[in-house]
């Protein structure tokens, strides 16, 4: 019996993948610090004024990002590795991606202290919620197997249906977040089917193994394969607010509290791009004639529904709820073009993307107010004279949103252009360039509404335009409004150093062992 018992202890340890943890250090760093805040926050007492809370979810960001720099002069120097038996992928594109959720967090988190404080809702919980999220994120990046893809997803996913109904005191919020959830669920389930229909038509789910098998065999009937193809593609589509999956967006965007819509635009999106790119664009590469189609087309659709609902909004959250749909229309054109060049238009896309759409709800947050509930048009007139620097600050991300040039929106609209015309979709690119004045009209109608006169300007929906109150921005806020301001026209003006590096983040599959 002690013989047996000591021969299949010696089998377990073989077939026990070994682990480089080091590789797996940016995770580890975020669900660490999420264990570890949750604890001291259990244990210390409460009512501390000094917002310590924040301070240690901004580390442990920081530290994650600083734990990216080793890894990208490793991968540089010596190439791309897995770990984990094959399921975890290291490459510059996985550490790209961990920059900016992780940049995103930092963010969403300065200006989540002062919401927090102003609302009565002081506690750990939603900074351990994030950092849990973010992590999920992070394990979707460097995914190299669908089972450990849908892991991080539903990590993703979980803490941000929490966090979206966080305010108790909100009816909107509670409904915000059991939309997300209800809907989430069922999009989890398509994913779920599309992986069994991969797994059906390859034999495997690890993501090196399914492009070996497509590279090297020619399927007489690809029926179930294509149908895994549009199964993925409502998993993403869901979490990148695509049209048509997008029915979620606007309601849960307008009900779910502010600077965690500034986590969801930003960090969330990256994460469902980050999967998309890895398992449409590496995996499915060799058979993007079956899949391309339907990206154009949710592309297209993506496009024109989120600029054209987007200016017929009275409500600013809601109207960036369409905004952020639109946007998502972009980034799918450099998924659908299915190159190198598409691929890295896509990542300059999302890295701008985060800090001016992060500072966008930013602004909204401030504005407002306790309760969160002035979020009409007619709340922003007057705020050019009331709040300068505040509204100069909305005008700079909302024309970059635009794609003003001299602002890092134009250049990231201009490379995922350029890749769709490199790829020959040219009715594509004048759709989006279609869309792009449509929407222009939404940004510089919240514009005119901060610097209008008060005196015979009226809001779309009625109401006059009237002298609020004066605005309180909090200090983290204020830094954190700096930050976006600073890298949305810093990106524009020198583009340089994001633009290569972006080109540097190929994705890439490696087996393991290799």
């Amino acid at each position: 019996m002690v013989g047996l018992l000591a021969q299949a202890g010696e089998a377990a340890r073989l077939d026990t993948p070994e682990v480089e943890w080091t590789a797996l250090a940016p995770v580890l760093v975020m669900i660490g610090g999420a264990v570890l805040l949750m604890v001291v926050a259990a244990l210390a007492p409460r009512g501390s004024r000094v917002g310590w809370h924040a301070i240690v979810t901004i580390a442990v960001a920081v530290a994650a990002i600083a734990t990216v720099v080793p890894q990208w002069n490793r991968v540089g120097d010596d190439g791309p590795f897995s770990v984990v038996a094959g399921s975890v992928g290291v490459d510059r594109f996985s550490l790209f991606l961990t920059v900016v959720i992780c940049a995103s967090v930092v963010i969403a988190t300065l200006f989540t202290d002062g919401y927090l404080r102003r609302e009565g809702l002081e506690g750990a919980e939603p900074y351990v919620l994030m950092l849990l999220s973010a992590s999920g994120g992070l394990i979707m990046a460097s995914a190299n197997d669908l089972i450990v893809m849908f892991l991080g997803l539903e990590i993703l996913s979980i803490a941000v249906y929490v966090l979206a109904g966080m305010h108790l005191r909100r009816v909107r919020s509670g409904e915000a977040a059991i939309k997300y959830f209800v809907l989430g669920a069922f999009s989890s389930a398509f994913f779920l089917y599309g992986v069994a229909m991969v797994y059906g038509a390859t034999g495997s789910t690890n993501l090196v193994e399914v492009a070996d098998f497509l590279a090297r065999n020619t399927l007489a009937d690809s029926g179930l394969l294509v149908a895994g193809f549009a199964l993925l593609l409502v998993g993403f589509g869901f979490k990148v607010a695509a049209v048509p999956f997008h029915s979620w967006t606007p309601d849960v965007y307008q009900g779910s509290p502010t600077p965690i819509v500034s986590y969801m635009a930003s960090g969330v999106k990256a994460a469902g791009f980050a999967g998309l790119l890895r398992v449409f664009v590496v995996t499915f590469g060799d058979y993007r004639l079956d899949w391309q189609p339907i990206v154009y087309w949710v592309a297209v659709l993506s496009l024109l529904v989120g600029a054209v609902l987007a200016v017929v909004q009275t409500d600013v959250k809601r109207a960036m709820a369409y905004s952020s749909i639109n946007h998502a229309g972009f980034i799918l054109m450099g998924v659908q073009a299915a190159s190198d060049r598409g691929v890295s238009a896509a990542l300059f896309y999302l890295a701008a993307y985060t800090f001016m759409v992060a500072g966008t709800f930013g602004v909204l947050t401030v504005v407002g107010r306790r309760g969160d509930g002035h979020h009409q048009l007619s709340d922003y007139a007057g705020l050019g004279r009331r709040e300068p620097l505040l509204a100069l600050a909305l005008v700079v991300f909302l024309l970059a949103q635009a794609g003003t040039p001299l602002t890092s929106g134009f250049l990231a609209k201009f490379y995922v252009i350029d890749a769709a015309i490199e790829s020959r979709s040219f009715w594509l690119a004048l759709v989006a360039m279609l869309s792009a004045v449509i929407s222009a009209f939404l940004y510089l109608r919240i514009i005119l509404a901060m610097y209008g006169s008060s005196d015979d300007a009226e809001t779309a929906d009625g109401a006059a335009a009237t002298a609020g109150p004066r605005l309180r921005v909090p200090a983290a806020a204020g830094i954190a409004l700096v930050i976006a301001v600073v890298a949305t026209i810093g990106i524009g003006l020198v583009p340089d150093p994001l633009s290569e590096t972006a080109r540097d983040a190929t994705p890439e599959l490696v087996a393991s062992g290799d």
